[in-house]
């Protein structure tokens, strides 16, 4: 019995050095394990980044001529109008500046009829206000003593001056507003970034008062209007080469 308790006690000390040591050796191998995965970690992120590539495509400036199918703008430029109303008879002058060393452009038209000592009773004028690369600001006219026909319509040849103006501006939606300019009866339209109004003037009596125009008003149309912008792209194109407008080079309007 003594034998074999001497037997026993001899091979389990013999077995302590080696568990504890074996243990403590497992224990730093498993700490050096993560360690070294955070410093590998901390490389990569110290490591400078890749570069990368940007296609054309995500810089690329937009096609003016795409601008139509986002905003309203004017399909033609201040002097086609000019010339197009010239072309129907009505003695619109040339489109230039409007005074020296005046970068506003402008076409107009005048002709009194019938004034008494200090103002005229029967006129109408008309002007086409735009830049120096052609694209229409505005366009005006005013009526005083209109002449009309015997069922109070007004006369044919001072409608044709609307007809053409809103004709060459190629916005449909605003034709209907001929047959309210016809009969003398004031309209206003304010529809999708663009605005139209025949009015009779406060307290002038027979005075009517036709202005056309852009006007961007929702915070869409805006920021839409800004991206097309010329000036919000930097090129070294000429920028009446890439005017938001899309300039036509005959005198009739293309409404495709």
């Amino acid at each position: 019995m003594l034998l074999v308790a001497g037997i026993v006690v001899f091979f389990g000390g013999s077995d302590r050095p080696e568990g504890p040591g074996g243990r403590v050796e497992d224990r730093s191998l498993d700490q050096a394990a993560p360690s070294s995965e955070i410093a590998d970690r901390r490389n990569d992120a110290a490591s400078p980044l890749r570069p990368m590539s940007i296609s054309p495509q995500l810089i690329e400036v937009p096609k003016p001529e795409l601008a139509g199918q986002f905003l309203r703008m004017w399909r033609v430029s201040g002097a086609n109008v000019c010339a197009a109303l010239r072309e129907a008879g009505i003695a619109v002058s040339e489109w230039k500046p409007a005074s020296m060393r005046n970068r506003n452009y402008e076409c107009y038209f005048q002709r009194v009829y019938q004034r008494d000592e200090t103002r005229p009773l029967s006129s109408t004028f008309l002007k086409v206000r735009g830049n120096e690369m052609g694209e229409i600001v505005e366009i005006r006219a005013r009526i005083i003593g209109p002449t009309t026909d015997d069922e109070g319509r007004l006369a044919p040849a001072i409608l044709r001056m609307f007809e053409i103006i809103v004709k060459q501006a190629c916005w449909r939606d605003f034709e209907d507003s001929l047959t309210s300019i016809q009969n003398l009866r004031s309209v206003e339209y304010e529809r999708f970034g663009a605005y139209l109004s025949f009015t009779r003037e406060a307290g002038g009596g027979n005075n009517l008062d036709f202005v056309l125009g852009l006007k961007a008003t929702s915070a869409s149309q805006v920021r839409t209007r800004t991206y097309f912008s010329p000036e919000r792209w930097l090129t070294g194109t000429d920028r009446r080469n890439v005017s938001g407008n899309v300039i036509r080079s005959g005198t009739s309007a293309n409404c495709a």
